[in-house]
């Protein structure tokens, strides 16, 4: 087969299969497929003594790809580089750029750099009609951040596997996010709810339909009704008052539509309307991005680059839309001129937003080619698109006062004049705030001075609520709002704190574990600066400058690293040692009568005896609000022991819950803990394949459970346990499983096909599906 004239170089295969559609035989196109040269994994790879220089080493799997590049490489007049428009994207143009320049075959004048942010044929083909250079500042800015997040990762790890366990790891932006959940707890934990009142009169004009209207005065005074007896007082004052309408006020209201998304927006909305999390969503933008296969139209890319912080959008798109609208809703349905949205202050202009590549492709005319949750988002997109560029929601907005003796009530009204763009779409919230709770209604035709009829008067006893939990989608907007990472690394923040263990997610909330608690104190006491938020923000902001060429990414890391050894050589010294240190208790040990201590173990805190390992009494305790400690007596169960007579309780040991004799160390008898319908015929499972045996649930002695045939050992027939809940990636069952032999977590059935896994055990919910970790 003859060579072709032109290289182009990408990233996936996904993506290499659209481009081919839109360029001719002329051209040949390859797959990186992702990074082809990292940071070791054993070892810290920068030369601190030598400025910070990376020891850079070809990826497992990738030697054989970049085998194929350069060969193809060396036989093209010229190679366009086409990864991703961001610094990710840079960082593998230019790896792969010094692997061919290395061969010696090709001089850098023939590497040529080309960038799009839609998969488009005009996209494409101007892009390498007018081909740059490679973005030298735009790599060191992403160079930067891996060598930080390497020194961090790398230095403070250790200090933790040393003196808390190990396989703990810390990072630069991680740490941090973990710190905000942390604190939100500990907030939530403290919050006093305070008690108030309001007062409603339900009031009747002389049309229908009744209302609502609540008390906000006396006299010239705000009123804030703090209890039961000082509401009544009021409530038996205006029940014979005349109820009359004092003050009239008409207006107009306009509500625009939300900008289009950006990544972060994007994936905030995804968990608040799809419930999917930050980490499915960009899986499934991805694919969108690099195409789709659309029957006979091939494969084609739906929405532009979905990693951008800006919500500029091309003339050309604008003006589609426009049309699009007209056709569609009407003319009074598009502003006179089109919305303009303000970019966040570090936005790059050059990027667009996250949109529909075209408006031809209505998510009705592409949805019998795509998955489910594929078109669920992409028809999230499309509106939110569409609606950016249409008009502004109308309201008639009334509001009324109304007066009862020395008290003055009010009313609001809304009505809906003209829709506009909430026609098609409207934008999610995460938390209903509390003022919320009096809805505006409808309004009868009122008159000033108008006297009304009393029907009820309505006195009721609220109490002011903590902030809430975060939720994957509050999570991303506070990592936003207070500059911590960027969107483009927000899935794999979460991710990753889950699957450590600092943080759960139960019913769609987060919450910190004790080790997240734990590491977070100890990682601010030893490492202030590196778990200040403003830092970790400023950092992030002098990675930005880095990229614009407004500073030297050497002098950024040498600042850092100075204070940062610091920090490091005193911690390893001074940060609390949890493995070999215990805190001193009150309590007294119930078998020695020594005092008793804690300790850390596997699965947190909890209670030895000081004297361990002559006595080996270990018990749970709790801590309430002020610190006090008492013990958590092991729940007892109906069961008695088959040796001694006594009852069996429930504990805690290396593999989980397991049962045991009350009557320890006299009596050591312990057994497993079988779940409901366990050693039973597993209900409709078939027979086994094997020898047509009847299938039994089991447990495994990690705790896990296993399908296994009731003629072991004669047939050693054995699959995984199913749970009930399908893979949120790729659908199909999710099945116990055991890391190590350990631990159980819940993994998919295609593993390796699809990697997806959790510690926490997933539930059918309404809210929100667990978060997929990679569990190593």
């Amino acid at each position: 087969m003859a060579s072709s004239k032109y290289l182009v170089i990408v990233e996936s295969p996904a993506k290499a299969k659209t481009l081919k559609k839109y360029l001719g035989d002329d051209f040949q196109i390859k797959a990186t497929l992702g990074h082809v040269v990292d940071l070791p994994t054993k070892e810290l790879g920068v030369d601190v003594e030598k400025d910070f220089k990376p020891s850079y080493v070809t990826l497992r799997g990738r030697q054989e790809v970049l085998k194929e590049i350069t060969e193809a490489a060396a036989k093209s007049e010229k190679i366009y580089l086409a990864p991703d428009p961001d610094r990710e994207g840079e960082a593998i143009a230019w790896h792969v750029a010094q692997a061919i320049l290395s061969k010696k075959k090709k001089k850098r004048d023939s590497l040529y750099r080309a960038t799009f942010h839609e998969i488009t044929q005009n996209a494409v083909r101007w892009a390498i009609d007018h081909p740059s250079s490679l973005d030298e500042k735009k790599f060191n800015a992403q160079q930067a951040r891996r060598i930080l997040d390497r020194l961090v990762g790398y230095q403070i790890s250790p200090v933790l596997w040393e003196k808390v366990k190990r396989g703990l790891s810390a990072g630069r932006v991680q740490s941090v996010a973990v710190r905000l959940v942390v604190e939100r707890e500990r907030e939530i934990r403290s919050f006093v709810p305070q008690e108030y009142w309001s007062l409603d009169a339900l009031l009747e004009g002389d049309r229908p339909p009744p209302f609502k209207a609540r008390l906000q005065k006396k006299g010239e005074e705000k009123l804030e009704l703090k209890n039961q007896a000082e509401t009544e007082a009021i409530t038996e004052k205006v029940r014979g008052a005349k109820f009359q309408v004092v003050e009239i006020e008409s207006k107009e209201r306009r509500r625009s539509p939300a900008p289009p998304f950006i990544t972060s927006t994007l994936q905030q909305e995804a968990a608040r309307k799809l419930h999917f999390t930050a980490k499915r969503t960009m899986m499934l933008a991805q694919q969108l991005y690099e195409g789709v296969e659309l029957g006979s139209e091939g494969s084609v890319g739906l929405i532009t680059y979905m990693r951008t912080d800006s919500t500029h959008l091309a003339n050309e798109a604008v003006a589609s839309v426009r049309s699009y609208i007209v056709g569609r809703f009407g003319k009074e349905f598009v502003p006179e001129s089109p919305n303009i949205y303000k970019n966040r202050k570090q936005a790059q202009e050059a990027h667009e937003a996250v949109r529909p590549t075209s408006v031809e492709y209505e998510p009705d005319k592409v949805k019998p080619y795509l998955e489910k949750d594929l078109y669920r988002l992409y028809e999230l997109i499309w509106n939110r698109f569409i609606a950016c560029q249409m008009a502004a929601a109308l309201y008639d907005v009334t509001t009324v006062d109304i007066q009862a003796g020395e008290y003055r009530f009010r009313a609001t009204g809304s009505i809906l004049k003209f829709a506009g763009f909430i026609q098609l779409y409207v934008e999610g919230e995460d938390e209903k705030a509390a003022e919320e709770e009096s809805e505006e209604g409808t309004l009868p035709p009122l008159k000033k001075g108008q006297i009304l009829k009393l029907q009820e008067l309505k006195p009721e006893q609220h109490f002011t609520k903590p902030p809430p939990r975060f939720r994957e989608s509050s999570l991303v907007k506070e990592l936003e709002e207070k500059g911590i990472g960027r969107p483009s690394t927000y899935a794999s923040i979460l991710s990753t704190i889950q699957q450590k263990g600092y943080v759960h997610k139960e019913k769609g909330v987060f919450s910190p574990s004790d080790l997240g608690e734990l590491v977070t104190d100890l990682l601010i006491k030893s490492f202030p600066r590196i778990m200040d938020v403003e830092f970790t923000a400023g950092m992030e902001n002098q990675l930005d400058q880095v990229e614009e060429g407004e500073m030297n990414w050497l002098e950024l890391l040498r600042d850092f690293w100075k204070p940062f050894e610091k920090q490091v050589k005193t911690a390893k010294v001074k940060m609390r040692d949890v493995r070999r240190q215990s805190i001193p208790t009150d309590i007294v040990c119930d078998r020695c009568k020594s005092p008793m201590v804690i300790r850390w173990g596997r699965h947190g805190e909890f209670l030895s005896c000081s004297t361990y390992p002559e006595c080996k009494n270990i018990k749970e305790f709790a801590k309430d609000e002020n610190g006090k400690i008492t013990v958590k007596e092991a729940p007892t169960t109906t069961e008695v022991c088959a040796k001694c007579g006594k009852p069996m309780a429930i504990r805690r040991g290396r593999y989980g819950q397991f049962l045991a004799c009350t009557g320890y160390p006299d009596c050591k008898n312990t057994r497993a803990i079988h779940d409901e319908g366990e050693q039973k015929v597993m209900e409709g499972a078939p027979p086994c394949p094997q020898c047509g045996g009847k299938m039994l649930v089991k447990r495994a002695r990690a705790g896990q459970r296993f399908i296994a045939c009731d003629n072991y050992p004669k047939c050693k027939e054995a699959q995984p346990f199913p749970i009930g809940v399908n893979c949120p990636d790729c659908d199909s069952p999710l099945v116990e499983k055991s890391a190590k032999g350990r631990r159980v977590f819940y993994g998919c059935s295609r593993y390796p096909d699809c990697q997806y896994a959790t510690w926490e055990k997933p539930s059918v919910s309404t809210e929100e599906p667990k978060d997929p970790s990679q569990v190593s």
